[in-house]
């Protein structure tokens, strides 16, 4: 399993794009990634681009969940963004998509 995190600045939004596959293996890699990205961002709006995750498990969400209420905390707001209908259906049987809101990348 891996998981590749790079930044990238969008239209003046940080973004964090994922690659990979989120699991138990790389959830510590994830925590990381999130905690420093949402870290180094203080009060801004961020988003994580999830568009190129193959495969996402519970303890990704959670983690996801985690970041969004820290950059919260933090004055600030997390976005996912996410066109795939599998990955966008399952937040929506999760519940993740009242709590984050999720976007295409074209802003929608």
């Amino acid at each position: 399993m891996r998981l590749v995190a790079r930044d990238e600045l969008i239209d003046g939004m940080a973004v964090l794009a994922l690659d990979g596959d989120v699991d138990l293996a790389t959830l510590p890699l994830l925590r990381d990634h999130l905690a420093r990205f949402v870290a180094e961002h203080p009060g801004r709006l961020v988003a994580v681009d999830i568009e190129s995750v193959g495969a996402l498990d519970d303890s990704g969400l959670g983690a996801l969940l985690g970041a969004a209420g820290r950059a919260r905390q933090g004055g600030g707001e997390l976005v996912i963004v996410c066109a795939g209908e599998r990955l966008r259906e399952r937040f929506a049987v999760t519940g993740l998509d009242r709590a984050i809101e999720i976007r295409s990348r074209s802003g929608s």
